[in-house]
């Protein structure tokens, strides 16, 4: 991904950002990030922040020793860095197959990462609560690009807190966090 925030709209329809086969795609869509994925050839991106931005908020909320969530979690070292910081288990998700394929290969080797196709409105595989922490750096941007939004964001936030431990933590970062 070439850019820290998700490009304008096109004009190709709410939230799109390809065509595929004259089918507009948007942001909410597997399809979409499928693509991307493709022809980025699995590059690595972090959305808005790296984790060395993000470490003394995460490390003040997340001990190590968490179950963690990570949501969409991309092509992003933020897992990777996170590990190397002391951090045990890292459950990432991305709606995307390809991306998750290409992290499996990629972190084989390293046993504190999972990588899972999973749509973050349905995490049914997953029991109550799961997780000491869930983290979010855009998912819930992208969903609010896509068909159906509200839902699509009440559907993943409601899976979110059902998913984290009494005293969990979620954090969020979207793009108007950036922009305050």
């Amino acid at each position: 991904m070439s850019s820290s925030s998700p490009p304008p709209d096109d004009g190709e329809g709410e939230g799109s950002d390809g065509n595929a086969g004259g089918k507009s795609l948007s942001y909410g869509e597997a399809e979409y990030w499928d693509a991307r994925y493709v022809e980025e050839g699995g590059a690595p991106y972090d959305w808005y922040q790296r984790y060395d931005a993000l470490r003394p908020f995460v490390r003040r909320f997340v001990p190590p020793a968490s179950r963690l969530l990570m949501i969409g979690c991309g092509s992003a070292l933020m897992s990777e860095d996170m590990v190397s910081d002391g951090y045990v288990e890292i459950v990432n998700i991305d709606i995307s197959s390809v991306v998750i394929e290409m992290m499996r290969k990629k972190y084989f080797d390293i046993p504190q990462l999972q990588y899972l196709r999973v749509d973050v409105r349905d995490m049914s595989m997953f029991p109550d609560e799961s997780f000491d922490c869930a983290i979010d750096k855009g998912t819930l941007d992208s969903l609010m690009c896509g068909v159906d939004a509200p839902l699509s964001a009440a559907q993943m936030v409601l899976e979110v807190d059902r998913l984290i431990r009494p005293g969990g933590v979620f954090i969020l970062q979207d793009l108007g966090s950036l922009e305050r």
